[in-house]
């Protein structure tokens, strides 16, 4: 007797779906509306800036390609990562992320503290044909993206959405994207061939210089080389 009510609801199937529906909605309510007043708890980290231009569309082909389905962007707080990547991952390096890139497997390793870890010319070398690198990757190639020129007609208007979201984008910055990804284009390619690297004109202003660009800048906004040093030296003290 003490359930005849619910299987009165059951057999009322219109409005047990309504029903249903009202209590996901609240649900789905609770969990969306919270994170839009909570947006100030996470304060970017000394000296995490945002993308530039060309770090933002490599980012964005980063993505397209899907390269966050074998790598991740996220170092958890575990003393085999931590040993193998560096310092676990703190909110404050993400805060510029739209989407985050944490990532949920790796069939390639972390790559939250790549920035600087290799010289340009190795992640060329690299996305050209990975067996070059390491003979045993199962990585695909990525040589298409070296010869691939980069396209920058919506590159000013990504700036101006990412400022929507709340990324501290300033007037200049969104007038000179463009002019800013060619500059870095070019500096890029000069530093590749001043060390050897055969570059063609258009690998010169490829989607993969925009990839490397945002490679390189992965864990850059912090030192954690000495945040690691600090925190063994307080583990071994405990």
């Amino acid at each position: 007797m003490a359930h005849e009510w619910h299987r009165r609801l059951e057999a009322r199937q219109l409005t047990f779906a309504v029903l249903a529906f009202v209590a996901v909605a609240i649900g789905g309510l609770v969990l969306l509306i919270p994170p839009y007043f909570l947006q100030g708890t996470i304060t970017p980290l000394p000296g995490v800036k945002p993308y530039t231009a060309l770090e933002l569309e490599g980012r964005d082909i980063y993505v397209r390609e899907g390269c966050y389905t074998c790598h991740s962007q996220q170092i958890r707080p575990f003393k085999t990562e931590v040993d193998r990547y560096g310092p676990y991952s703190l909110a404050g390096e993400s805060v510029y992320d739209r989407p985050f890139q944490f990532g949920s497997r790796r069939t390639g390793p972390d790559l939250a503290r790549v920035g600087g870890k290799y010289p340009d010319s190795w992640h060329w070398i690299h996305l050209r044909d990975p067996r070059e690198i390491e003979p045993r990757s199962n990585m695909p190639r990525f040589d298409f993206l070296l010869e691939a020129p980069l396209d920058l007609s919506h590159t000013r208007k990504k700036l101006e959405v990412m400022r929507r979201l709340g990324t501290p984008y300033d007037d200049a910055e969104i007038e000179g994207a463009v002019a800013s990804a060619q500059a870095q284009l070019a500096k890029l390619a000069d530093g590749l061939r001043a060390g050897g690297m055969e570059i063609s004109e258009i690998g010169g202003r490829s989607e993969g210089l925009a990839v490397i660009a945002y490679l390189q800048k992965l864990g850059t906004g912090i030192d954690w080389r000495s945040r690691g040093a600090t925190e063994g030296r307080t583990a071994d003290a405990r």
